[in-house]
């Protein structure tokens, strides 16, 4: 018989250093086609429920600093459609890091300097 797992497989929630947590949550929801209508808790965090079996994105502006942004994408959004993606990202005004690389992929930057990915799937 297996002991209990004490460390499950499964990521609950990604957390994003952010420095204005009002203007995170309004730029990251509408690039996710989201209505901004989240709470912002402790007057610091943004917990935007993402779709798929429990993961939060964390929007925090108490871990911000001018060092702590990710200088790597430490995940990837989704999209079944990379042009329009990419295309709806140009539109918005992103600074984009990448063209599409390999029909599959592009990077970009949020407003905090955040790189960010959005893959194919």
């Amino acid at each position: 018989m297996l002991e209990p797992q004490r460390i499950m497989s499964k990521v609950g929630a990604i957390f994003i250093p952010v420095c204005d947590i009002e203007k995170a949550k309004n730029w990251y929801c509408l690039i996710l086609g989201l209505e901004p209508n989240f709470d912002i808790i402790a007057g610091h965090l943004c917990c935007i429920p993402m779709d798929n079996n429990g993961l939060n994105l964390v929007l925090d502006s108490k871990i911000y600093t001018k060092d702590s942004y990710f200088r790597t994408p430490m995940f990837h959004f989704n999209t079944d459609n990379i042009q329009e993606s990419f295309n709806f990202m140009k539109d918005q005004g992103v600074e984009m890091i990448s063209d599409i690389e390999h029909g599959h992929w592009f990077n970009f930057k949020d407003p905090d300097g955040n790189m960010l990915m959005i893959c194919k799937c």
